[in-house]
């Protein structure tokens, strides 16, 4: 196993040196590859997913040797930690590991033919696609990526580090990632595409399908349930989500739910605070709103918004800039106390008008007295008193679906 060599410095991109020891008889760096191409047109379609193991598990890293030639042996600067590590292909699937470095770059169109656009997510278009091997439909995310002689920005490496750390467990809420490739487009722009399991439809779509009368209680709580349990598992591998919405919840045919879309997530320290905006309006807490310090119950806000949205079928807080949203917040859950009000944040709870709150039942009418007890935890302002996606999981508004199926089964 390769050992890490500690170097100095920082920076937001990673950094290649390639190295060829066989040809130097050296560990030493041979040639610094300034020339942007050279690495791009080489080594990037190739290393792209393997950055993501690194990010996950820089203490245990798996090498494979190619035997063509000699190995290329590549320094990965990341913050003040780097490794050294040998050449990869890209693809997730073994069959297709030993490729040339031409064919790794032609993997994309190679495999999977786009049948139609779907969407778009925080850094690419979405599209339906059709794996040639199999006939399985599959969704690909395209993201064209900005690279100068530094490499791949770093939040491209961070969304598919998130995505390789979680598909290792195979969650049932979360959806599943299949294959990463890499074509070369140009000298400042490689596309890097991203290939998930495809599902039918996203939670927006599959409210507006609802018959007139919404969704059942009973189908609520099974989808909130869900919802949660994913959340629970990405909070307990110290990820947070960031930009929970409807359209970035998928529904399948079976009506299981599966998060989706990481473009905004992060791998975070379990006590390190974050401060970007980076949440769809509707659904962003007042944290994020102020532009105080958040962390993971952000998410959990986001959710209950979503929980208020499945009784309602249409958003819970429809505001048109920040401002107006907190003030549509305020208008029911009340304007916070002065000792709530956070100390690190510019605007002044002044410039709001003093309202009392509202009963939930008034924006939320079908929900019943456990739920109002759990949507109240969820949409609480102060971010520290606000209830985990774990206790929001183990909430009695869930136990109560329990003992209904208990006492039908004894009678």
């Amino acid at each position: 196993m390769l050992k890490p060599t500690p170097v100095s410095g920082s920076g937001s991109k990673l950094r290649l040196l390639l190295r060829s020891p066989e040809a130097t008889g050296s560990d030493e760096p041979k040639t610094q590859l300034s020339e942007g191409e050279k690495y791009r047109c080489k080594l990037l379609p190739q290393l792209c997913i393997y950055f993501s193991a690194i990010l996950v598990n820089p203490r245990h890293l798996n090498t494979r040797e190619h035997k063509r030639g000699h190995s290329l042996r590549v320094t990965w600067h990341y913050r003040k930690h780097a490794f050294s590590i040998k050449k990869l292909t890209c693809s997730g699937r073994s069959a297709r590991g030993q490729q040339s470095d031409q064919a790794m770059a032609q993997t994309s169109s190679t495999f999977y033919e786009p049948v139609a656009e779907i969407g778009g997510g925080a850094y690419g278009t979405v599209y339906k696609a059709r794996d040639k091997e199999s006939g399985q439909f599959v969704a690909l995310k395209s993201v064209r990526v900005q690279t100068d002689q530094n490499g791949l920005p770093i939040s491209t490496v961070r969304e598919v580090a998130l995505l390789r750390r979680l598909e290792q467990f195979d969650h049932p809420n979360v959806v599943r990632l299949m294959d990463v490739c890499a074509t070369q487009r140009s000298d400042q722009e490689t596309k890097v595409t991203l290939v998930f399991e495809h599902v039918d439809q996203d939670l927006k779509t599959y409210l507006e399908k609802a018959p007139p009368a919404g969704l059942s209680p009973e189908q609520v709580k099974d989808m909130m349930k869900q919802l949660l349990c994913g959340l629970v598992f990405l909070h307990s591998n110290c990820v947070i989500h960031r930009d929970l919405k409807p359209e970035n919840i998928l529904v399948t045919s079976q009506g299981q739910i599966k998060l989706a879309d990481f473009g905004l997530a992060r791998i975070y320290s379990c006590h390190m605070a974050l401060t970007p905006v980076v949440v769809t309006l509707w659904y962003r807490p007042p944290e994020v709103l102020l532009q105080s310090s958040y962390a993971s119950p952000v998410d959990v806000w986001s959710t209950g918004c979503i929980f208020a949205e499945m009784f309602r079928r249409k958003p819970l807080f429809c505001g048109d800039s920040e401002v107006d949203q907190l003030n549509k917040i305020f208008d029911v859950i009340g304007l916070p106390s002065e000792e709530e009000w956070p100390s690190d944040v510019t605007l002044s709870r002044k410039n709001f008008r003093p309202v009392p709150p509202r009963p939930i039942t008034d924006v939320v009418p079908d929900i019943d007295s456990q739920g109002v007890q759990l949507l109240l935890k969820m949409l609480t302002f102060d971010p520290f008193k606000r209830i985990s996606a774990v206790n929001a999981l183990d909430h009695q508004y869930f136990k109560d679906e329990e003992t209904t199926a208990t006492t039908e089964t004894t009678n």
